[in-house]
């Protein structure tokens, strides 16, 4: 469907055609003129990684607050966008503010902790940005300080809305939420996948009436992602990582832990042996995690070594492989590890490395997705079929 059929503002349509892009994905069709048309829902949606869930949320809102824009600035922004990680947020704002600047609208607030309070708070004074895309953290103590005022705020969006909502964020989460409540501002959250707990946590942030549009994950994950499956015992997974890159040579492969502190001991393993490779996880330097990210996008590096939450949301083209050390007994976390790749039509290799136990739990993870995995075994520097499922 062109976006000429979706009554979004011309001049959006303009700026996303110099970009290449004439088309609506699967994904913004229905969410698009949900938030557009009345009644003026809350709205949940749920899409595959990579299937254009930002701009499904954005091109409606920044075309509403056009119609709308009010000339006296008033204290507050009309948009508010969460995000779990400082990395998303500015991934988001730079979203944002190509769309903001199509229409003339000026651009938005980044607030979040990497970042100094005293720049956010005299860019919130001076400029009056419609739009704010923070980390709740940062976004409630600007709250606190009375710096930054919900009163006007028309769309709270929680982005990565199952981030946001399981217990390490969602006392912050729901303490915004509470404020944007009372105003009421129209939420709208999405994510690749929305877990009961935090579906229901969602819904009780706000009152009826909910909207929800979800996308199934699975024919991606069948279509578009092969799934390999190596045996390799927890001492020697990084040498058999290294082996693996050197017999497939993949053009870009995203590697995943569970957890920072093996992430950082895998990276240093490969750079010890002169692999272009760099990590980002939770507590490293923020300079070092957007530095890591820039060389990775673009192809300076060809290896990232990733925790789940802090590559959660980001948009890295051209992945072809994703390498799993470590398998999580929650579904979910497979299938947002494999959307990495096989983004936006294109194909990708998912591939887990795991001692006998993880295989084991691989062949459970397998059956709850309805994914087929493949055995495989590295023999004479090529990936062959194992001859024996090591599950």
């Amino acid at each position: 469907m062109d976006f000429s059929a979706l009554n979004l503002e011309p001049s959006l349509e303009t700026a996303l055609r110099s970009r290449g892009i004439v088309k609506a994905a699967d994904i913004q069709q229905p969410v698009i003129p949900a938030i557009l048309n009345e009644p003026a829902e809350n709205l949940l949606f749920t899409a595959p990684t990579g299937t254009g869930k930002t701009l499904a949320y954005l091109l409606p809102i920044v075309t509403l607050l056009k119609r709308t824009v009010l000339t006296d600035k008033p204290k507050g922004p009309d948009l508010l966008i969460l995000a779990p990680t400082h990395e998303l947020c500015s991934q988001i704002k730079g979203e944002l503010d190509f769309l903001l600047a199509a229409l003339g609208l000026g651009s938005s607030a980044l607030l979040i902790g990497s970042a100094a309070l005293s720049r956010q708070i005299e860019f919130l004074k001076k400029k009056k940005p419609p739009a704010v895309v923070g980390n709740p953290a940062r976004v409630l103590q600007l709250m606190g300080m009375k710096k930054l005022s919900l009163r006007n705020l028309r769309f709270l969006v929680l982005d990565e809305g199952d981030s946001l909502l399981a217990e390490e964020l969602y006392g912050e989460t729901s303490a915004v939420c509470a404020q944007a409540r009372d105003i009421p501002a129209r939420l709208i959250s999405c994510s690749a996948t929305f877990p009961p707990k935090s579906r229901d946590r969602l819904f009780s942030l706000a009152p009826s009436p909910w909207n929800t549009i979800e996308e199934n994950n699975l024919p991606v994950l069948q279509r578009n992602i092969e799934h390999w499956a190596f045996f390799a015992e927890d001492r020697e997974k990084v040498s058999f990582l290294r082996s693996f890159l050197s017999a497939v040579k993949p053009r870009k492969t995203l590697v995943f832990c569970s957890r920072g502190g093996p992430a950082g001991m895998i990276l240093s393993r490969l750079q010890a042996h002169h692999w272009a490779a760099g990590g980002i996880w939770g507590d490293m330097d923020k300079k070092a995690r957007k530095a890591a990210i820039d060389l990775f996008r673009n192809g300076s590096l060809s290896i990232l070594v990733a925790s789940d939450l802090a590559c959660r949301g980001l948009d890295m083209e051209g992945i072809s492989h994703v390498v799993a050390m470590d398998i999580s007994s929650d579904p979910l976390t497979y299938l947002h590890r494999a959307g990495r790749t096989g983004r936006m039509g294109k194909r990708g290799i998912m591939v887990t490395i795991g001692n006998e136990g993880e295989l084991r739990q691989l062949a459970r993870v397998e059956k709850k997705l309805g994914i087929t995995v493949y055995p495989k075994e590295l023999y004479g520097g090529r990936v062959m079929p194992c001859q024996e499922d090591p599950r």
